[in-house]
């Protein structure tokens, strides 16, 4: 486990094999476990790694649903010294191998969420494996040994300090307690499930596991076992809400005393419904970023202590030093161990957002560590974010410096959408932004033009393939993403077909920013036109 003295989320076993030796603290459907019984696990499957050949500073990738097999295997992993590499089961097996390419990963762990990736991974794909372990065994089932010696996915460098930290902040903040019993809403290949995972393991509370969220299995679960505490995005909120009212019913919810949402602000509505089907748990939203090991910021929205809630996310903000008005989203004040300060581009108190301190990743996986910054006056992290600070400490976002979407909790990168829509051979030029949606907190949005002779046609899709007519529509761009292996939530939910020339920058560039207004201002929906 590596030096004593240093920070590792390993040394979370003590408490567990003593204060929490005979409580439960795993739930995984029929499957339950004590704390004894967690950390025991661990150890063998630690011991198993080791005899197989795994060795300190090895990558292992995992890409599952939410289980505490799961969980064990990242701890196993750290244990021995590994470094765990998260792989999101929603990503196309493409995808995955650009990954994998970069990480150069000895060991890929999956179970039934990707099973499709077994015979993908044969030959030559991912030149480094050497193993490919099922996680649907509870013993160290090998599918495959390797006869070998040895806009992409960006690999983030998080440290076991990091990870204790944020965890601590969220003890501090959320108020955290040994007697919670979490709901693994959130997928552990996200910083924000894995960060809350570690929190949860330092005060010795129950993991309550579903594969994957479903609103009715996360409802099923808080009544049944009595869930405390869980993590949201806006969408996943939506959900709850709206299963709740098809149903009619709200059983088991009085149980909830901490909700910590993420992912995007909550708009005013989904905040009075959620103090409706949650009235005894206390609210907060959370801002933050995978590269800072999940949270930077808190704010409280509802406390039933107090019977108030707190401040919206979505209002007007009025910087006290300047007559413009700046339209951006409250998010709440840094956590005591963050470091936050607004890099001012002009006159105004408005800029980009940095921060520094013990959360901050120690870079990215493909950056040389000799080039990583040591010195103080590098430290610092440009979020991509535009934002300032008001007069009570409070961060307010305005916008991004690039232009990166954040939909249902995932981040989308409009570059890797646009190169496929281009690939199609009717579409001359395309520009993807994010709209708000209260559910979403972003909706995708692809700006289309045509190429010469191409028509738009919203039944078009029976013509291009019983036909050489060149007709063009929202549902074949979207076979096409899905033949290119785009993955699902990152396929545009509305095209738009653009009719005049994107607007541009003085050096040719196409002006996303000015596109996403334009949208917004005509409060576009196919299938008009610009």
């Amino acid at each position: 486990m590596g030096i004593l003295s240093e920070a590792h989320i390993c040394q979370c076993f003590s408490r567990l094999a003593t204060q929490k030796r005979n409580s439960l603290v795993t739930i995984n459907g029929a499957r339950q476990k004590t704390g004894q019984q967690l950390v025991d696990s661990v150890l063998s499957l630690a011991r198993g790694l080791l005899q197989l050949g795994l060795r300190n500073g090895d990558v292992v990738a995992i890409s599952a649903f939410n289980s505490d097999w799961y969980l064990e295997w990242i701890l196993a992993v750290a244990f021995i010294g590994g470094i765990v590499a998260p792989l999101n089961y929603r990503w196309s097996f493409e995808e995955a191998r650009m990954a994998m390419v970069t990480i150069r990963p000895k060991m890929l762990v999956t179970d039934e969420s990707c099973y499709y990736w077994h015979s993908a991974a044969q030959g030559d794909a991912i030149p480094s494996l050497r193993w490919h372990v099922s996680l649907s065994s509870p013993s160290l089932d090998i599918i495959n040994k390797y006869n070998r010696t040895t806009g992409r996915p960006k690999g983030v460098v998080i440290s076991h300090t990091a990870l204790i930290v944020q965890s601590l902040a969220k003890v501090a903040i959320v108020g955290y307690s040994e007697d919670e019993v979490y709901l693994h809403t959130a997928p552990l290949c996200h910083i924000g499930g894995l960060s809350s995972a570690m929190a949860m393991l330092m005060v010795g509370a129950c993991h309550a596991f579903i594969p994957k969220f479903e609103a009715t299995l996360a409802l099923e679960a808080i009544e049944q076992h009595h869930v405390t505490s869980l993590i949201t995005v806006p969408a996943m909120m939506a959900d709850l809400i709206s299963s709740v009212r098809l149903k009619r019913i709200q059983k088991g919810c009085d149980s909830v005393k901490k909700i910590l949402n993420g992912g995007g602000g909550l708009s005013d509505n989904l905040i009075k419904d959620a103090t409706r089907l949650f009235p005894r748990a206390k609210l907060l939203s959370a801002y933050g970023m995978t590269e800072t090991c999940s949270s930077l910021t808190f704010m409280t929205l509802f406390e039933p202590m107090l019977e108030a809630s707190g401040t919206s996310l979505q209002m007007l903000a009025i910087t006290s030093s300047s007559p413009v008005k700046a339209r951006g989203v409250c998010v709440g004040k840094p956590a005591p161990h963050v470091e936050i300060k607004i890099c001012v581009d002009g006159s105004y108190n408005v800029g980009r957002i940095l921060t520094r301190g013990p959360h901050v990743m120690l870079r990215y996986w493909d950056q040389i560590p000799e080039k990583a910054s040591n010195s103080v006056e590098e430290t610092w992290l440009d979020t991509g974010d535009i934002g300032f600070i008001d007069d009570h400490g409070n961060l307010w976002l305005v916008g991004r410096t690039n232009g990166r979407i954040k939909s249902g909790g995932e981040n989308i990168y409009p570059e890797e959408v646009e190169a496929v829509l281009i690939q199609h051979p009717g579409v001359l030029s395309s520009v993807v932004v994010g709209i708000p949606d209260p559910r979403l907190t972003e909706l995708v949005v692809s700006c289309i033009r045509l190429r010469e002779n191409w028509q738009w046609s919203d039944d078009s899709f029976k013509y291009s393939v019983q036909s050489n007519e060149l007709f063009l529509s929202s549902t074949i761009l979207r076979l096409h993403c899905r033949e290119k292996n785009l993955t699902g939530f990152k396929i545009p939910k509305i095209f738009i077909l653009w009719k005049t020339q994107f607007p541009l920058t003085t050096t040719g560039k196409i002006r996303r920013d000015q596109v996403r207004r334009e949208v917004m201002s005509q409060q576009l929906s196919f299938p008009n036109k610009l």
